[in-house]
């Protein structure tokens, strides 16, 4: 019995030493398939409010140990480009997409093409015509333009002109922008949009294009641009007019460009969008939908935007919207 005991213990560390590797091998291999591929393809990767944005999504990916790629156009118009984005992803293995439309319906047959690949799509910011989105995460834009508007009531009286500098018509967010700063200022009974323009999501060219406005409608006392680089070029058209004391500004987005010209009057106030939380829970949603939990992934979340003026910008709470990569 002794010798049949010592036989028996030597059998089973013999067992437990040959199954150790495997163990370690299957344990490997179970961490490895767990790390999801996900894409991030945005507008741009040259903004502020990108660069912010990316710094939440890979926040996420290193919670959620996720393989994470970022990419985007040199312009946020170059619809092309994010297609073949896209489709680089896809052949390069993501397995989620974390997407951004400059064009609500020419962006559409890509997104397509990837889902039927068996892709998760998960959009921020602005919005793809595509039934195949499981959640749209980002700015309720219609409810950023009534705040913007509101915000040039509250700081005027009497009657006024609008002066409205907007991107791309074929991006959804900046559609909705204008669309909730006209219905509210139409509401009001005391003002009268003059002119429009759709120029480039460029600082150069949202420049030019609201110095030609302003100099063709020179009665116009209220101005909104909707993202950054159209503030950017509204506020520098403004200033280099000297109409800073004459005409209210109010932009959506900030870099150092907005925040200064807030500070120097040129402009009067920011509608600021929550850039980190658009990164971070697209990056987690993808992780939740390619995980299994589905049912814990809503269809439709809304980051909460800011208003910051000359009133809060220094307080705590005003430096953390205005500086959210600090």
């Amino acid at each position: 019995m002794i010798k049949h005991g010592k036989w028996y213990r030597l059998w089973a560390v013999l067992l437990v030493l040959c199954l150790l590797p495997g163990c370690a091998a299957s344990d490997q291999t179970t961490q490895d398939a767990a790390r999801y591929k996900v894409a991030v393809v945005a507008k741009s990767t040259q903004t502020d409010f990108w660069k912010a944005v990316f710094v939440g999504a890979e926040a996420a990916a290193t919670e959620y140990n996720l393989e994470l790629t970022i990419d985007g156009p040199d312009t946020e118009e170059d619809y092309e480009a994010q297609n073949q984005m896209i489709e680089d992803a896809v052949a390069d293995g993501a397995q989620a997409l974390v997407f951004s439309a400059i064009d609500y319906d020419a962006n559409a047959p890509a997104i397509e093409k990837a889902a039927e690949k068996g892709v998760k799509i998960v959009v921020i910011d602005s919005a793809v015509n595509s039934q195949n989105v499981a959640t749209y995460i980002g700015t309720d834009n219609y409810s950023a333009g009534m705040m913007a508007a509101r915000a040039a009531l509250e700081r005027t009286s009497g009657p006024l002109k609008v002066g409205i500098v907007n991107y791309d018509i074929n991006s959804a967010n900046g559609q909705d922008r204008e669309r909730g700063a006209v219905d509210t200022f139409t509401e009001s009974g005391r003002c009268e949009v003059v002119a429009t323009i759709h120029t480039l999501a460029e600082a150069a060219s949202a420049r030019q294009d609201t110095l030609d406005m302003l100099r063709a409608h020179p009665e116009i006392n209220v101005l909104l641009a909707f993202n950054e680089p159209t503030s950017v070029g509204a506020a520098q058209a403004i200033e280099e007019l000297q109409l800073g004391e004459t005409v209210c500004m109010v932009g959506v987005d900030s870099n150092l460009a907005t925040i200064d010209a807030l500070q120097t009057g040129v402009v009067d106030a920011l509608v600021i969008q929550n850039t980190y939380e658009m990164g971070y829970f697209g990056v987690q949603s993808a992780y939740k939908l390619l995980a299994g939990q589905r049912n814990s992934v809503e269809k439709h979340v809304d980051t909460e935007s800011r208003l910051i003026d000359r009133s809060n910008m220094f307080t705590m709470d005003g430096q953390k919207v205005l500086f959210p990569i600090s």
